[in-house]
């Protein structure tokens, strides 16, 4: 090692630890553009927040951003008792269609992501091929073909018309089969085989805690797929007690030039139908983690 590199190694560490970094102009723009960005995103949370606390006659009256007198309570309690309590009915229904089918979406992708990334069979990757095919496909193309195949069937207008279609999730198995050909090692599969342990068990044991991450990522975007789902639920249904969270109100909205009261409890309502969603979020964050693999092997 040559004098000058031992020199500046030695001022490198006789530094001061707690010395700030340098503000640079890159930064500040980098920050202003995030806060501004930031700032854009949260408006439309502000407003329905604000929005959601005045009456009637405020909401008219008063400018959107500026609070006005406090009618949150009111509100929530005309809300909840609006045509017998069917807000309630719509929240239990998208609970249902979202929370259910989410769970059965998810298992259903890890197993068959687990399948095409671990597993070597004829036509595996024309397989996979559709499935990407899939992922391609809008889901608005699909409502009508839906339709008319639940109406050969005579299932339209039940519950089943709109959960069946919200188990299939082509971008869930396309992630976990990434998923599982990158975190479950070859090693650990053989390891467990030796032990006579059955596919079903290593797969339900093994796989599918190591595969963790990405299965709480599928169930979060199903989750806020199958939530936020509209079209759907507007082609198939034709009862109000089915009805999701998301037509229930726009059925609200649709009729607020006959009876303005209900444009109140359609903006209520929208603020109630996030809290699941940012609940859901709040819940399973702590189970993002990586490299639930580390060790297993040793090298």
């Amino acid at each position: 090692m040559s004098l000058l590199t031992r020199t500046a190694g030695a001022h490198a560490t006789s530094a001061p630890a707690g010395r700030r970094p340098r503000i640079t102009v890159s930064t500040v723009v980098a920050v202003t553009f995030m806060v501004l960005v930031a700032c854009y995103m949260l408006l439309p949370v502000y407003w329905l927040l604000i929005s959601s606390t005045k009456s009637q006659s405020d909401l008219v009256s008063t400018q959107g951003l500026l609070p006005a007198e406090w009618h949150l309570g009111d509100n929530l309690a005309s809300l909840f008792s609006q045509q017998d309590g069917v807000f309630a009915r719509w929240l239990l229904n998208s609970l249902l269609y979202a929370g259910a089918g989410a769970a059965v979406a998810t298992l259903l992708a890890a197993a068959a992501g687990y399948a095409l990334a671990k597993y070597a069979f004829r036509g595996r990757e024309v397989l996979f091929s559709i499935v990407l095919g899939g992922v391609l496909v809008p889901a608005t193309a699909l409502a009508l073909p839906l339709f008319l195949l639940f109406a050969q069937v005579n299932a339209t207008n039940t519950f089943w018309s709109v959960f069946l279609p919200s188990i299939v999730s082509p971008f869930g198995v396309y992630l976990s089969r990434i998923f599982a050909a990158a975190s479950v090692p070859d090693e650990v599969m053989e390891a467990a085989r030796m032990d006579g342990a059955s596919e079903f068990r290593i797969f339900r044991t093994i796989a599918l805690r190591l595969m963790a991450p990405a299965l709480v990522t599928i169930f979060l975007f199903q989750f806020v797929v199958i939530w936020n789902n509209f079209l759907l639920p507007l082609v198939m249904l034709q009862d109000d007690r089915l009805y999701p969270v998301t037509l229930g109100l726009f059925t609200w909205q649709s009729q607020t030039s006959r009876l303005p009261e209900l444009q109140t409890l359609t903006i209520v309502g929208a603020l109630i139908s996030v809290v699941p969603i940012v609940l859901t979020f709040l819940l399973l964050q702590r189970y993002w983690r990586a490299g639930l693999a580390a060790g297993a092997v040793k090298s």
